[in-house]
């Protein structure tokens, strides 16, 4: 398992029940993923079933990931884009009705190594044709720390990938042909960000996760510390009107929160607690229009439940006017990734 993986027990989760808060608040879950790894299914039946928990989750987001459902074969830059076909089929499936009123996956965000530069072009040519008018853009992976067992295995990149002058061009090659750039740091690289924004200011980008924040670690006991750098970083990327940021992910093991260690799964109220800074800070700081709350399930299904999760978010934006609240839980997202109004 990786370090920023916490195992799914099913029998913990269900230590933690309660109603959807405001059932009716429509939601564009704009991060979420499916898998089929040894000892870790999360396909459609599965994500279905976390749907059904009591909010209206009208529409999905798939985000790459998963290295169990590439290209058996061909080149290997090419691989990836059997993940895409994988999401455009179960989009399809949704698209039928079959499955309720939810179209997951209406938008789709694929792998591609933006390191190839100009030479990648044919590979986000492959990826749209493979996700028709679906496919959004490409998530390359940039998590780096000076600690090893910070970083995930399958995902190694150097610590100056972004200031490359491949993978500057192949940010050039998305800018061609209008697709999204959904970006997975930790907090400490902000700054990289920020300048590869303003390099791209054509590029829409999408930080994942609140902007990687760590708790573990070398940085466990300095939450304080990192709030004052990740505050301020961020503060700084917000001057980019290209950039929007997903309120999420905060249910991983790196942020170092540590309910999985508890004997009882936490409640909406304990987890909007925790939270509570540094998503007020990102709404605060980039304002309503430029966030949008995102589930990042089933990586986040480890540290607290589904429902559960949007409860706490809607705990959190209980004080937003009406109109935030449309951007915070859909509006935004279908923005960015170019998705049809739901409400």
């Amino acid at each position: 398992m990786q370090q920023h993986q916490i195992p799914v027990r099913e029998d913990w989760l269900a230590t933690c029940v309660e109603d959807a808060i405001d059932p009716a608040q429509p939601i564009i879950d704009p991060h979420h993923h499916l898998w089929d790894q040894p000892g870790w299914r999360y396909l459609l039946d599965e994500l279905l079933a976390d749907l059904a928990t009591g909010h209206d989750v009208r529409a999905t987001v798939y985000v790459q990931s998963s290295r169990s459902l590439l290209r058996a074969d061909g080149p290997a830059e090419m691989r990836a884009v059997g993940e895409t076909e994988f999401a455009n089929g179960v989009a399809a499936m949704c698209a039928s009705g079959r499955y309720g009123a939810i179209r997951a996956c209406a938008g789709i965000v694929g792998a591609a190594d933006l390191r190839l530069g100009a030479a990648v072009a044919p590979v986000l040519e492959a990826h749209a044709k493979a996700g028709g008018d679906r496919f959004r853009g490409i998530r390359h992976i940039a998590t780096w720390d000076p600690d090893p067992a910070m970083l995930n295995p399958s995902y190694t990149p150097p610590e100056d990938m972004m200031d490359s002058a491949g993978f500057r061009a192949g940010m050039a090659e998305l800018g061609k042909r209008g697709m999204t750039f959904d970006a997975w740091i930790y907090f400490h690289q902000l700054p990289k960000l920020v300048a590869l924004a303003r390099a791209f200011p054509q590029v829409p980008i999408v930080l994942d996760h609140c902007g990687g924040i760590l708790g573990i670690g070398r940085y466990e006991g300095k939450r304080d510390e990192v709030f004052a750098a990740w505050s301020g970083h961020m503060r700084d990327l917000a001057t980019c009107p290209n950039v929007m940021v997903k309120v999420g992910g905060l249910g991983m093991r790196l942020p170092g929160f540590g309910f999985e260690t508890r004997p009882r799964a936490p409640s909406s109220a304990e987890l909007a607690e925790a939270w509570r800074p540094w998503m007020e800070h990102c709404i605060e700081t980039f304002g309503a229009a430029r966030c949008m709350f995102e589930s990042n399930f089933p990586v986040d299904k480890g540290g607290y439940a589904y429902a559960i999760g949007w409860n706490a978010m809607k705990r959190i934006a209980a004080g937003a006017s009406a109109s935030e609240k449309t951007d915070l839980f859909w509006r935004s997202a279908a923005r960015f990734y170019r998705l049809p109004e739901i409400a």
